[in-house]
């Protein structure tokens, strides 16, 4: 037991003996007795626990993980990542889909200047899952390779589209999205263009591999019977339904023995086994990067695949504190891995990939997090990598304005991949 969890339970200890001896009336109507009950030696700060924050900070998020590298005792880099790597996979129930799956190409076109590839696979579970492949025309030999993570946004209707198109015919629908998250850029063809073969793929409760409301009883539709998504109305309709529906996805999963995060590891594997076995593709030059939901499957595909030489996560870098006290109001469900905290900060598992390339680009005013506790974990980040004698390949900067991965932070993005994969 830690001393911070000692004095804590003596501490409340002692105050429960004093609240034994006073009126219990005056306990409940007494806002001043509640909150100096709680403070726990510091002042209190407002949080959306409220007085329970503090005691379940107090628990395990006041000292060092079990785990971190951050420890005088972790002095060997690939022992701690090895022993990381298994912790984190064993938290989260992984999956580890092995084989490749027969894939089916549905249409090869041209469009401004990049080879489009529409493809399709079928994964042991859930409806076939649609990938687009982007590489410029007219290009030999074996290139490098990123794995294009598209965003949550809200939208779960759309997968794919939301970063990569096959052509001028983009609907109002998905120009809106590319304008509020990228200003008005599909960034994977935009990336493509530079020299890359890029992959996107739909996701797990995503474009084609979202939950069919057909699939669902009825009394769980929300009151929706029109499944025509020809319909704006309609895909708003399904996109509410489908948040709706996430907590009981999340604890439906948990029920299984697995989680959320293991689902979209084990997805986002398979996809860069497609991508690594193309002969036009350089394996040992591969790279994943995405924004907000794309970004949390960076964080877990470049932590715990060896395979991802450089990895970009946007959007998406805070502390299980921030999520703890301030923020997991603002999130999905997708993120939780169940007692990891204990072992490791949220930052350390995108730090099981040190030495390699790592870039973080933050938005200043992103609501999903505290500026304070981003800034905390590119300490934690910044850290781990100069203990490993890499401090030259992590990077991590702040941009101004809400949640988005604008034109400026994809320049960097792709600055940072021409560096580390393209130019070697």
């Amino acid at each position: 037991m830690t001393p911070n969890r000692r004095e804590f339970i003596k501490y409340t200890g002692m105050t429960g003996i004093g609240m034994l001896s006073g009126s219990f009336g005056e306990l409940l109507t007494n806002p001043a007795i509640v909150q100096n009950s709680l403070s726990m030696q510091e002042p209190f700060q407002k949080n959306q626990l409220g007085g329970y924050g503090p005691w379940a900070k107090s628990l395990f998020l006041d000292d060092l993980p079990e785990l971190s590298f951050r420890k005088e005792e972790f002095t060997d880099i690939e022992a701690w990542k090895n022993a990381g790597i298994k912790k984190t996979k064993e938290r989260m129930g992984y999956l580890g889909l092995e084989g490749k799956p027969k894939i089916t190409v549905h249409r090869q076109s041209k469009f401004d200047g990049l080879i489009c590839e529409e493809i399709s696979y079928q994964l042991p579970y859930g409806n076939p899952t649609r990938a687009v492949i982007l590489k410029p025309e007219n290009t030999k030999g074996k290139l490098p390779a990123v794995l294009g993570l598209h965003c949550h946004g809200g939208n779960k209707y759309l997968g794919l589209e939301k970063i990569a198109k096959t052509g001028n015919d983009v609907s109002d629908y998905v120009q809106q999205h590319q304008d509020t998250y990228y200003e008005g850029k599909a960034w994977a063809n935009e990336l493509a263009k530079r020299g890359y073969v890029v992959m996107v793929h739909d996701t797990f409760t995503f474009g084609s591999r979202r939950v069919m409301l057909e699939d669902v009883p009825e009394e769980r539709r929300m009151g929706i019977f029109d499944f025509d998504m020809s319909k704006k109305e309609n895909i708003d309709a399904y996109n509410r339904w489908a948040s709706d529906h996430e907590h009981i996805m999340a604890k439906s999963l948990f029920s299984a023995g697995i989680s959320w995060p293991a689902v979209y590891l084990a997805e986002d594997q398979v996809a860069l086994d497609i991508l690594a076995s193309r002969e036009d593709v350089d394996k040992e030059r591969l790279g994943c990067a995405g924004l907000s939901g794309g970004g949390l499957r960076t964080v877990m595909l470049g932590g715990l695949d060896p395979r991802i030489s450089c990895a970009i996560s946007v959007g998406f870098m805070t502390t299980w504190v921030d999520l703890l006290l301030n923020k997991s109001h603002t999130h999905t469900w997708m993120i939780y891995i169940p007692l990891l905290p204990r072992e490791l900060d949220f930052p350390e598992i995108f730090a099981l990939r040190a030495p390699k390339p790592t870039l973080v680009l933050n938005d200043m005013e992103d609501n999903l997090f505290t500026l304070e506790e981003m800034k905390k974990a590119d300490g934690i980040l910044s850290g781990i990598f100069q203990k490993a004698g890499a401090s030259d390949r992590y990077k991590c900067s702040f941009y101004p304005g809400p949640h988005k991965f604008d034109q400026a932070m994809q320049e960097e993005a792709f600055i940072w991949f021409d560096r580390w994969i393209k130019k070697g």
